[in-house]
């Protein structure tokens, strides 16, 4: 199976109601493996096939979408955040909750989405793996002067970083000047992100 979504694996929308249920409660399940909070206003969701699958099925069904060039187009947008072999792929959120935290806290934040880190790793033999932005999606998200809430981030390993990965423990962190805070990653969560690294 190739790793990227393909017009195949989008169901039509009478298809989809059918099953959408038990796959929209599948991926509620994935997806809390795969969140992690950094900190008080951080988190992180990594993402994989299934999550990009449920987020083209969900967009196709909100926008009735019945053309393939429709579903395609989403397709494009979608399948650069589903992780190659040896990557992973992650949407950061900055949640806030008031107008006030918005406009506090998005300018003190420019810069966050390159400053999230994988620490794999102890004491003096921690590795750290910077995560770069998307690029696809980088040019729109990314501002001088204010950051936008929600960013694309993807982390490369070489294979001697993912042997590590699985052996040890793997903080994750954002590493910015208003906001330093990081996280161990739970077992369970180490071994859904270990099956995106091994592809």
């Amino acid at each position: 199976m190739s790793a990227k979504l393909t017009l195949d694996d989008i169901l039509d929308l009478r298809a989809y109601e059918r099953e959408r249920e038990a796959f929209r409660a599948h991926i509620i399940a994935l997806k809390q493996r795969r969140r992690v909070l950094v900190g008080p206003i951080v988190s992180v969701v990594f993402e994989n096939r299934e999550t990009m699958r449920f987020q083209v099925q969900e967009m196709a069904r909100a926008e009735r979408m019945l053309a393939d060039a429709q579903i395609q187009a989403e397709l494009d947008v979608y399948n650069p955040l589903v992780p190659e072999r040896g990557e992973l792929s992650a949407t950061l959120f900055i949640e806030l909750g008031t107008r006030a935290e918005l406009m506090e806290w998005l300018p003190r934040l420019v810069g966050v989405e390159r400053s999230v880190e994988l620490r794999i790793g102890q004491g003096e033999r921690v590795e750290v793996v910077r995560a770069t932005p998307e690029e696809a999606h980088e040019a729109q998200l990314t501002r001088e002067a204010i950051t936008a809430s929600v960013h694309y981030v993807r982390f490369r390993l070489a294979e001697a970083q993912v042997q590590r990965f699985a052996a040890e423990p793997v903080a994750l962190a954002v590493n910015h000047p208003s906001y330093q805070h990081q996280t161990l990653l739970s077992e369970a969560t180490r071994a859904e992100l270990l099956q995106d690294l091994h592809g």
